[in-house]
């Protein structure tokens, strides 16, 4: 007991100093804190609320319309086998896939709190479904970083493949408990009228895009205060000492504590060295994803009782086979030679979007995604009341 007492004394008396420390930079380093907030406030602003909101409200709407449990019966012979979840979930797959992070893991926790998969089943989905988005890989790492429209359809192929990988992978999570029935799934689920759906969707939006813009902006003014302190170029030495051998140097080594961090941070720091190095090291943080967003899917996870621990092995995964992949691809690959001239003039514009162009694309893709899933949903529909319908004759 007396051991017990100690080490919860002793945390309680880091975390004290860790507070005080930060109080002290934040009062002598007012003005960098400020700026670190304002460049905060315009990657919220220019790429986070009109990428992430109309997502969002999509998601919602797909769960709690019934979308999700329709679209279910048409992906359970993919999704069942594959990756041992019922069709379901096929909707947090490609809405994590399309939306980028975390609309994914938002969609799987909302599929578990409504009833439409089992607690395995989502711990299972939240290893693999949240993912960096396309628009995110293309602009802002393709174009934006390595100045090529076809490094950045590279990086988007392997961390969708990696994503996939690691689902495979997590299919053995709990061999003994299989996909959930559909006959479970309707007993469970009610379905929202659409004003009742849309409104509440909406709102719901809103508060979790605020609260992610929350976690972006601290991590923004904690990377700047570490890097002033010097705490940053610390860690970076001993990493720099423990790996050099290995050919990782201390510029490489701050690189990868900054992405570890908050991914947008990490890869706008991968301006210099090789190619290679650059591009393995993007698509480690691209499917690590950051501290930053794994507190954004933490605030999701509240006290769902799912497992964090299961999400995290699989981020850890997924930057991991991402690393290897492009590795293994780089020799492979002429990556001068362009995809296609109309894919890199796409991504170079998308690397200068406003807050109005950004919406607007946000927008159509999400309508888009929207019909598309609506569209597999009725087809589902049909077939299921022309079975019906030949069991009765």
């Amino acid at each position: 007991m007396g051991r017990l007492v100690g080490k919860r004394q002793y945390r309680e008396l880091l975390l004290a100093l860790g507070l005080l420390c930060a109080a002290l930079a934040l009062v002598l380093w007012p003005g960098e804190a400020m700026g670190a907030m304002r460049d905060g406030l315009k990657l919220c602003g220019n790429v986070i609320v009109p990428s992430l909101f109309p997502f969002f409200v999509l998601s919602s709407l797909v769960v709690e319309l019934g979308m999700s449990r329709y679209l279910g019966r048409l992906f359970q012979p993919v999704m069942a086998p594959l990756f041992r979840v019922n069709g379901a979930c096929a909707s947090a797959l490609a809405l994590g896939f399309v939306g980028g992070y975390p609309v994914g893991a938002r969609t799987a926790i909302s599929l578990y709190q409504s009833g439409q998969c089992s607690k395995t089943e989502a711990e299972r989905l939240l290893a693999f479904c949240n993912n960096s988005g396309p628009a995110f890989i293309f602009g802002v790492v393709g174009a934006g970083i390595f100045g090529s429209g076809a490094l950045g359809l590279l990086l988007y192929l392997v961390h969708m493949a990696a994503s996939l990988l690691v689902g495979l992978l997590f299919r053995f999570y709990r061999p003994g408990e299989g996909p959930r029935s559909g006959r479970l799934q309707g007993v469970q689920f009610q379905t929202a009228s659409f004003p009742t759906a849309f409104t509440h969707s909406v709102a719901g939006a809103l508060a979790s895009t605020l609260n992610i813009c929350a976690f972006v902006l601290f991590f923004t003014v904690i990377i700047r205060m570490l890097s002033l302190t010097g705490v940053l170029t610390g860690l970076a030495r001993l990493l720099s000492l423990l790996f050099g051998p290995l050919g990782f140097d201390q510029s490489w080594a701050r690189r990868l504590l900054t992405g570890v961090l908050e991914v947008s941070s990490g890869v706008s720091s991968l301006t210099g060295g090789s190619l290679s190095g650059r591009l393995s090291m993007a698509a480690f943080m691209l499917g690590w994803a950051g501290l930053s967003v794994h507190c954004q899917v933490l605030a999701f996870l509240g006290d769902s009782g799912l497992s964090m621990r299961t999400y995290l092995v699989g981020k850890l995964l997924h930057g991991g086979l991402s690393a290897a992949l492009l590795g293994l691809l780089v020799p492979l690959l002429p990556l001068e030679a362009p995809v296609s001239a109309y894919l890199a003039e796409q991504t170079e514009l998308l690397a200068a979007l406003d807050f109005q162009r950004a919406l607007t694309i946000s927008t159509a893709s999400a309508w888009g995604t929207w019909l598309l899933l609506f569209a597999l949903a009725l087809q589902a529909v049909k077939k299921s009341s022309g079975k019906k319908r030949l069991r009765g004759v």
